[in-house]
């Protein structure tokens, strides 16, 4: 594995990074926004598929470690192929304000069009490529009633936390994906960043841990599913109780707030005091 950069030489990149990202123009914002809440989107696809059919009566934590494990390949795409992605912007944005790369107004234009366009990106492909495709359930109802009752029992759980419980998940989950981003920085390579990234996040999906992007996709699909009428028609699944209420009032509001701290105090402020670093006369 190559290393190439000290965690002081990281922040600074961190400081650069959200300077230029608060002088991207407003239409390159957008799409690199979009594509990131995409990516993340599929990489809660890629856990869905391949967890939903291990019930965990029969195979316990082993569940909850499958999708864990195979969660991060949508940071990864972020991190290699190039994205916005809010979560890690919570880290990127406050950095370079402290270093004097941009001002508060770079912050709130960087967080306000990533944030909306990683929730348009995650909804349409929670629409288009996870409802309207049936991956996760035949049009009859029938094959996939797992994979769809999984989906629905996620987005339920999600939108029944109360706000405290929502806010230090979020707070949580932030701290372990900004930190994953901090690290993948000392790699120079695609596969170098996939190891020293992969664990972090991991750990946040173990430990339950709420993603506000993730979580645009996660809840949107269970709703979709739910209320479908394949759905409706087949015996034996968990009821629908999620709702957009739901989604972006009990459930986005109080993560993003959580994850805006978790990025915002224990990576950018802790790691730019910890590593001594000043803003530039």
């Amino acid at each position: 594995m190559s290393v190439v950069k000290t965690s002081a030489e990281c922040m600074q990149t961190v400081c650069n990074i959200g300077g230029n990202k608060a002088k991207l123009p407003l239409v390159n914002s957008i799409i690199m926004g979009l594509l990131a809440g995409a990516y993340i989107g599929v990489g809660g696809f890629f856990a869905i598929k391949v967890a939903g059919n291990m019930p965990v009566a029969q195979w316990g934590n082993m569940t909850r470690l499958v999708f864990a494990m195979v969660f991060p390949v949508g940071l990864l795409s972020v991190l290699v192929a190039g994205a916005d992605l809010f979560t890690g912007n919570c880290m990127y944005m406050p950095a370079a304000v402290m270093n004097k790369k941009t001002g508060l107004g770079g912050l709130t234009y960087n967080w306000s069009v990533s944030f909306v366009s990683n929730l348009i990106g995650s909804v349409c492909l929670a629409y288009f490529l996870g409802f309207m495709t049936n991956i996760f359930m035949d049009p009859d109802g029938s094959g996939f009633r797992p994979l769809a009752a999984y989906a629905v029992n996620l987005a339920n759980g999600k939108t029944h936390l109360d706000f405290g419980v929502a806010f230090w998940r979020g707070v949580g989950c932030n701290w372990l994906v900004c930190l994953a981003v901090y690290m993948s920085l000392t790699a120079s390579d695609g596969v170098s960043k996939a190891i020293v990234m992969w664990p972090p996040i991991a750990c946040f999906v173990a430990l339950g841990y709420e993603h506000s992007v993730a979580n645009m996709t996660f809840i949107p699909l269970g709703i979709f599913i739910g209320q479908s009428q394949a759905y409706l028609a087949t015996a034996n699944v968990p009821a629908l109780t999620a709702d957009w209420y739901g989604f972006f009032v009990t459930n986005l509001i109080p993560v993003t707030l959580g994850n805006i701290v978790g990025g915002m105090v224990f990576v950018a402020m802790f790691y730019y005091r910890g590593n001594g670093l000043k803003a530039e006369k």
